[in-house]
Parts: C-alpha cells; sequence; structure tokens
C-alpha cells in the first residue's frame, strides 16, 4: 500500500494483546522491522507465537511503568504504535490506581523516551470514552463532554500529554480514537472480556447471554482491520495538516446490543443450528457506560484518506468464523 517501509522499526506497545499483535502481524507482512513490548498483564504469549522465529521481529518483556524499559524499546525506533493500556471501564471503577499507573504514568514514560530517542513519530490509541457525557450523534473529535469513569480520565489525560509533547518538543503525535474495536484475537476471557467475544463464547457453548440495560444501547462496533489502515494511514501520512491531533476510528455507523446479538446468532448458527435458540437473558444497566455511540470519520477521511473496507456485519461474519476455528 505504502513504500518506504523496508529499513523502518515500528515499536508496537501492548504488542501481545488483541489489537498490538494484529498490527505485529501486519507490519510484519509489510516487512518492517517491530519490536514488541509487552509484560503480559493482559496480552498473551500465543499471540505472538507466531512471530517468534521471524528474523524481523524482537519481542521485549517489560513494563511501560518502569522508564528504563521504555528507553531499551525504542532503540533505533521510527515510529512507535502505542496500544499498551489497561482497559475496560468497569476495571478502572475497581482499580482506578492501577489504571492510572499504566496509562497515564506509562503514557508518559512513553512519550518522554520517544521524545530522547527522537522517535519520528508516536501514534497512540486514545478512546471513544473521552466523549463522556456529550450527548450530540454522531460523535465529532473537538467536541467532548465530561468523563464518565476512571478509564475515560486516563484516555483523556494522553490527548493533553502527546498535545503538550507536539507543541513544547516537537514530538510528532496522532490519537486514534478507538470505538469499541472487535475481531481475530480478541479475548472472550476474563472478567473485562469486551462484549462480542464474550456473546460468541457463551452462543458457541448454547450459554445465555446476558445483555445489560434493554438492549437498546447502540455502539460504532469497528472491525480490526478498519483499525490497521488507521494505523498505517496515521504512521505514514506526509500531510503536515494530519499530525498532532487526534481522529475518530471506527465505520461511521451503529448497532444495537439486541441487533448484535441477532446477527450473532445468525452467523454463527450456520455452525451449530441449535444457536438460534439460544435464549438472552437482560440484566441491570452497567455503571459508567453511555447509552448511544457513534462516530464522525470525516475528518479521518479528509486528511488521512481513510476508508474502511468493513461494516460490522461484514466484519462480524469474518470474526465469527475465526472464533469458531480458534475457539471451539
Amino acid at each position: 500500500m505504502m513504500g518506504e517501509n523496508t529499513n523502518s522499526t515500528i515499536l508496537i506497545t501492548g504488542g501481545a494483546g488483541f489489537i498490538g499483535s494484529n498490527l505485529c502481524e501486519y507490519f510484519l507482512s509489510k516487512k518492517y522491522k517491530v519490536v514488541c513490548l509487552d509484560n503480559f498483564a493482559t496480552g498473551h504469549r500465543h499471540n505472538v507465537k507466531l512471530f517468534m522465529n521471524d528474523p524481523n521481529f524482537t519481542l521485549i518483556e517489560g513494563d511501560i511503568r518502569n522508564l528504563v524499559d521504555c528507553q531499551n524499546a525504542v532503540k533505533g525506533v521510527d515510529y512507535v504504535l502505542h496500544e499498551a493500556a489497561l482497559g475496560s471501564v468497569p476495571r478502572s471503577i475497581m482499580d482506578p490506581i492501577t489504571t492510572n499507573d499504566v496509562n497515564v504514568s506509562g503514557f508518559l514514560n512513553m512519550l518522554v523516551a520517544s521524545r530522547d530517542a527522537k522517535v519520528k513519530r508516536f501514534i497512540y490509541a486514545a478512546s471513544s470514552s473521552t466523549y463522556g457525557d456529550s450527548v450530540g450523534l454522531p460523535k465529532v473529535e473537538d467536541v467532548i463532554g465530561k468523563p464518565l469513569s476512571p478509564y475515560a480520565i486516563t484516555k483523556y489525560v494522553n490527548e493533553l500529554y502527546a498535545e503538550i509533547f507536539s507543541r513544547t518538543y516537537g514530538l510528532e503525535t496522532i490519537g486514534l480514537r478507538y470505538f469499541n474495536v472487535f475481531g481475530r484475537k480478541q479475548d472472550p476471557n476474563g472478567a473485562y472480556a469486551a462484549v462480542i467475544p464474550k456473546f460468541v463464547m457463551q452462543l458457541m457453548q448454547l450459554e445465555s447471554p446476558i445483555i445489560n440495560g434493554d438492549g437498546n444501547y447502540s455502539r460504532d462496533f469497528t472491525y480490526i482491520d478498519n483499525v490497521i489502515q488507521m494505523n498505517e494511514l496515521a504512521m505514514t501520512t506526509k500531510n503536515t495538516e494530519a499530525v498532532n491531533t487526534v481522529y475518530n476510528t471506527a465505520f461511521g455507523d451503529r448497532t444495537t446490543l439486541n441487533d448484535l446479538l441477532k446477527y450473532l446468532k445468525e452467523y454463527l448458527s450456520k455452525y451449530d443450528s441449535r444457536i438460534a435458540n439460544v435464549e438472552v437473558i437482560h440484566g441491570p444497566n452497567r455503571a459508567g457506560d453511555i447509552p448511544h455511540s457513534l462516530a464522525s470519520i470525516d475528518k479521518a477521511k479528509s486528511l488521512l484518506r481513510y476508508d474502511p473496507k468493513y461494516s460490522m456485519q461484514e466484519g462480524l461474519k469474518e470474526a465469527v468464523d475465526w472464533y469458531w476455528n480458534n475457539l471451539k
């Protein structure tokens, strides 16, 4: 898709996680040198096992909360794709201190290390949670509300720090506000599993998924391949207007949880017809949840030439196929 890659080195923090390992795989396929920094707190060795024999791949086991680990990881690096974080709104409500240590202090460590190593550009995972209690739809980058969780605060602080580092030290930064990313390698297990892999696993086991609330809450579910495209565009753009800012990273459509389950049952029942009859249970609404989320992707389209290839349903078919073949 784009040139000048063969000699560039990319550091992917959180490279053993869901998004990070997909980025590792993609950029290795494009013949970049890839360094992965991960402490395996939420990432998995099986996500990077495939690359361990690739001469262009280096794994550094370390923690972004440790500045020395960050400094080691950025040595000789051209671009940083910073995915390492503790995700999950409920986790941040349970443990705000660790969430802040990783997402704010760890982020600052990475910025300082990247600045000192003279990294060309620092692309980082921002979050749609930054829109907080703003009610307007679709969400446009420069109109945000008050954050509704500790997690949302940390991701907003990332944007503030990135902007200061751009302005004060000349470090090029781009923040990608991810909207409910899903797809292959997303972990279905654990207390803080994302909704799609969790529902998929429950349905495959013929267990009833529990929807928080009446199921009419909606999200702009974004397939992983659209996110990979955004990272590549952010990293390689030559448009000077396009750097030192943030972008919604989404498809620009919204799906209710009820519809999500309808699609999941439809796509999964091709593999096991009994899934069509699994009953869905409704529970209480979840703390810190916003009712609706929908991104405007006009800014990314105009400044980065973003052109997402996968609608939610197209992505869901691929994801379901992957889960069936890899996790059944």
